[in-house]
């Protein structure tokens, strides 16, 4: 998962073959768009661009590699109070525009059990629900019921691409 302050594709940039990245877009925003080659020219003549730009990959890669291990050893309802604390943080608001379906293929899981969990977060008075809308109502519960996966990728993702800041 990327964000508002996040890149994808930076990895052709780095050694000039191919994205390791598929990228989908889920929740709408503003992006901008540069081509390859004129983005290699602009990391090759900022070596800290280029250094950003590896902790980023890194970044990914560590929370690809958490997410992992998460969708193994944790319950569906941790694991999606995560997912929707990560989206939150990389989208910048707590109003997400998604789907039980993409919820569902994003965690590896059933549809209709994306609907019990939702149902049972809404109930605990955690998230608001309707139509693919999805309203973060009590993130101190949300974090609560989060598995330390959460708090792991994003103390990594400050630790790598905000160094001052931890």
């Amino acid at each position: 998962m990327t964000g508002r302050d996040g890149v994808i594709g930076a990895a052709a940039a780095l050694n000039g073959r191919i994205s390791l990245n598929r990228a989908i877009v889920q929740i709408g925003g503003q992006s901008l768009f540069c081509g390859l080659e004129d983005f290699k020219a602009v990391v090759k003549e900022h070596p800290q661009l280029q250094s950003l730009m590896g902790a980023h990959e890194q970044a990914l890669f560590a929370q690809a590699q958490q997410s992992a291990a998460c969708n193994a050893t944790h319950q569906l309802e941790n694991r999606l109070a995560r997912w929707l604390l990560r989206a939150a943080d990389l989208h910048g608001g707590d109003k997400l525009d998604l789907t039980q379906e993409y919820l569902a293929e994003m965690l590896g899981v059933r549809r209709t059990s994306v609907t019990v969990i939702a149902h049972t977060l809404q109930q605990a008075g955690m998230i608001r629900y309707a139509r693919g809308r999805i309203q973060l109502t009590d993130l101190t519960a949300l974090q609560d019921t989060a598995c330390e996966c959460y708090q792991a990728v994003k103390l990594n993702y400050e630790a790598m691409l905000h160094p001052s800041n931890v």
